[in-house]
């Protein structure tokens, strides 16, 4: 069927799919290679996704170069979930063309990506709590020795040396359970440079991680860099943006705006792209109207990770925890809310005792909780949004014992509004959103139970700059209504913006308690690191 000595050219149709091949002259080909240099390692052009009622994404396209950072950036529901899906074969485009050294590809499956040398770290870590850190890793490619049984030595040694390279200290033979968040998170990493990736994809990789951990990654980005390897790093934070990329690329809602190099673009031309707005002020004026004491937290411990805890919260206040990861925050935090059991500790709310034994004596008393981890414990992915919305206060959608279902539209319709959430309808499945939605459904079922007092456990994480600004907006309105907030966070711009006074962890204990003048980057460093 091949002609001798021709090379192959593409033809497009009218939807950007390729149609048929035309051929290429052999003198041709001298002029490609002038140029294979300058080729990018993989590429998409013209792609399209459409879902039910959805344009997910409408005739985009990225180019990734060999030995270049580009940062994929827009807001939650731009559709850079969509193209990762896409580049690691877990969706098919509708239309358009993926390239891998100017050569059109189909990934069908997630293993043709993977053998074409696209690898992944998602924003969540798809892991499995059961297995050891080395099978996590080697997962589908572990070494074989005799008779093709996976060689478990080799196997370990190997993944030593993966997780050594990236400076993180896990045994290898540990179960990934037994582990906590950040140090997840590295061995998805290692899980990533197992295989002989080209083409490495960052998602939010510094989500969970400590400052040092982010350090230690931004060194590793450069190692990868020297490799040759292209990588396509999703940040949400600019800081990182402007520190390690190259190139960027712009999309919003689901269509690419610009593209460029990064040292040519400003914060403020980024913004504007993402949104179609300026931004120019993420955190809300507040008029601070702090009123009487709601919450008081006495000797609270727990047998091995806090001790010690006691504050007081008032109507209206914003009370922000900061910590490094292993401070203990949101330990405590699931404690108060009864998912934990502590040893030791007494509450009042509204100056009378409260025994907190589970989350639903939390919610009885009005106290709820946003977890960090939001796909495992905040939301039902497999259930949709109006449903995940209501199902903590189906007291208030139902009667006589049955469900009234325009009720749930109507609650659900009035929390996510207020969000700002993004979805096609209210009977999307929440799994279908994206990391930042999936946030919102969360804030919004447990605001539906009208609570005295919520704790939001890294409330904007993972979530774009525009959605920040509706959150932060939100959480001011809640503070003006006389509900008692309390704010772990990770992002010390965040903890300073919003917060009314900070109460700094470190390794399980309050090591300071600051407001005013007090409150400072340095300040709320050197006490979190024990300086």
């Amino acid at each position: 069927m091949a002609k001798t000595g021709a090379a192959h050219k593409l033809r497009r149709g009218t939807n950007g799919m390729v149609t048929d091949l035309m051929w290429m002259k052999p003198e041709a080909k001298s002029d490609r290679a002038n140029t294979q240099a300058a080729l990018p390692v993989l590429s998409l052009d013209g792609v399209t996704k459409t879902f039910p009622g959805v344009t997910a994404l409408s005739e985009v396209s990225l180019a990734l170069f060999a030995g270049k950072v580009t940062a994929l950036v827009g807001e939650n529901g731009a559709g850079k979930s969509t193209v990762v899906k896409i580049l690691t074969g877990i969706y098919q485009p509708d239309g358009g063309i993926i390239e891998v050294d100017g050569n059109p590809v189909r990934f069908s499956t997630a293993q043709d990506a993977t053998t074409a040398g696209v690898t992944a770290i998602h924003q969540e870590t798809v892991l499995f709590d059961e297995l050891s850190v080395a099978e996590n890793i080697f997962l589908g490619h572990a070494p074989r020795g005799r008779f093709g049984l996976i060689d478990t030595r080799a196997m370990v040694e190997q993944a030593r040396r993966i997780l050594t390279g990236i400076g993180a200290q896990i045994d290898p033979k540990a179960k990934l359970k037994d582990l906590g968040i950040a140090n997840k998170h590295l061995v998805a990493i290692a899980r990533a440079l197992s295989v002989d990736a080209r083409v490495v994809i960052m998602d939010e990789p510094t989500a969970a991680l400590s400052q040092k951990e982010i350090e230690e990654l931004y060194a590793l980005v450069e190692e990868l860099k020297a490799q040759g390897k292209a990588i396509l790093f999703i940040s949400h934070k600019f800081d990182e943006i402007f520190r390690i990329a190259d190139n960027y690329t712009v999309f919003r809602d689901g269509a690419l705006v610009g593209s460029g190099a990064i040292a040519d673009v400003t914060e403020a031309a980024l913004v504007k792209m993402m949104v179609g707005r300026d931004v120019s002020q993420i955190f809300p004026n507040r008029t601070r109207n702090v009123g009487d004491e709601i919450l008081t937290v006495e000797g609270y411990e727990h047998p091995t990770e806090f001790a010690g805890i006691s504050f007081s919260l008032r109507q209206g206040e914003i009370l922000g925890f900061y910590g490094l990861i292993g401070a203990g925050r949101s330990e405590f935090m699931q404690a108060l809310f009864g998912i934990t059991r502590p040893s030791a500790g007494t509450v009042r709310i509204d100056n009378e005792p409260a025994e907190i034994r589970s989350p639903a004596d939390a919610v009885a008393k009005g106290i709820v909780y946003v977890p960090e981890d939001r796909g495992k414990q905040g939301a039902i992915t497999a259930l949709p949004i109006f449903q995940n919305v209501t199902l903590p206060a189906l007291g208030r959608t139902s009667k006589n014992g049955f469900l009234r279902l325009a009720e749930e539209f109507k609650l659900a319709r009035e929390y996510t509004s207020r969000l700002g959430l993004r979805a096609a309808s209210l009977d999307t499945d929440v799994g279908n959103l994206s990391g930042g939605n999936q946030q919102k459904v969360v804030i919004a079922k447990w605001l539906a139970t009208r609570p005295k007092i919520i704790i939001l456990d890294e409330p904007t994480k993972g979530i774009d700059i525009g959605s920040k600004a509706a959150v932060h907006e939100f959480m001011a309105e809640l503070a003006a209504q006389g509900l008692a907030v309390i704010m772990v966070s990770s992002e010390i711009p965040e903890v300073l913006g919003m917060s009314d006074r900070v109460i700094v962890m470190r390794e399980g204990r309050i090591a300071a308690e600051l407001s005013g003048d007090e409150m400072s980057p340095e300040t709320l460093v050197r006490h979190a690191a024990g300086i």
